[in-house]
């Protein structure tokens, strides 16, 4: 994973928006909808990731049973990762996004 920020113009607010798209993805289908938001490339891709990442990672929580936790965690993980403004990449989720455009 990269440890440099996508791009110079990422600003505070562009990482905490972000952030909490991962931790309350509620947040991130709001983003989606506020036209300023929705502009910033990095809040938009992040908030994007952030809620196709929710629904595979409940569907694996539903099937494993009991592995809620640790897909809890990663959420966190990657939380973490988009408020230093590094780019996110999950594994498979990450490619999907940017080749239908969505990000």
């Amino acid at each position: 994973m990269s440890q440099e920020p996508m791009s110079p113009e990422i600003t505070s607010d562009d990482k905490l928006w972000a952030m909490l798209g991962y931790v309350i993805p509620i947040i991130a289908l709001v983003v989606l909808f506020m036209e300023d938001k929705k502009n910033r490339p990095y809040i938009k891709f992040n908030a994007v990731q952030s809620l196709v990442a929710t629904v595979v990672l409940s569907i694996l929580s539903t099937v494993t049973c009991g592995f809620g936790a640790v897909l809890f965690l990663i959420m966190l993980w990657w939380a973490y990762q988009a408020y230093q403004g590094q780019d996110v990449k999950i594994p498979m989720v990450s490619d999907f996004i940017r080749n239908q455009g969505w990000g």
